[in-house]
């Protein structure tokens, strides 16, 4: 795997180091030992997928607090996503900064999110699904969220939100 920092410390860009014949490829998609040596020690006890069947469908921000943060290690399985995140940690140099990367079903890249960041995705295609491992079992009582358009943040999201949920539409700004 091929692992490349963010401009958010501890959040990476994860390529597929592919080996190829005429076949295809083949290539690791997750590798304890190679995480590790990242300093990512990410314990996997759940995997999510969502499927999103219009354009223009906005999940997120979401993140949970103390103690069940999570990270997440997302992937494009079939379509396209503009994949963002938000640095939360107080003590960080990039707090309340974000970063966003295209993931797509093409690129097979993956984004590995740190504890205390918020996350969420915007879809650039129909029928999109996107698949996550996270290190936390879901905790409805420590579930946070921030909206999408939080003026806090300035995040430009590539096209016209279309579908987004009732609760994400209406989180309220981010305070300290």
């Amino acid at each position: 795997m091929i692992f490349q920092e963010t401009p958010l410390k501890g959040a990476f860009v994860l390529e597929l180091k592919k080996i190829e014949d005429d076949r295809g490829f083949f290539a690791r998609s997750y590798c304890q030992k190679e995480f590790e040596e990242h300093g990512l020690v990410p314990r996997i006890v759940q995997a999510n997928v969502s499927y999103n069947a219009k354009k223009g469908t906005l999940r997120g921000m979401h993140y949970q607090i103390h103690p069940y943060e999570e990270t997440k290690l997302v992937r494009c399985t079939c379509g396209a996503i503009y994949d963002v995140i938000i640095d939360l940690r107080k003590e960080s140099p990039t707090y309340r900064q974000w970063f966003g990367i295209e993931l797509t079903s093409k690129n097979r890249k993956m984004l590995f999110v740190p504890e205390s960041f918020g996350h969420g995705f915007q879809t650039l295609k129909e029928d999109t699904e996107v698949t996550y491992m996270v290190s936390q079992f879901y905790s409805p009582g420590s579930e946070r969220g921030i909206r999408w358009n939080d003026p806090a943040f300035g995040i430009h999201w590539p096209t016209v939100v279309e579908v987004i949920s009732p609760k994400d539409a209406h989180w309220e700004d981010y305070g300290d």
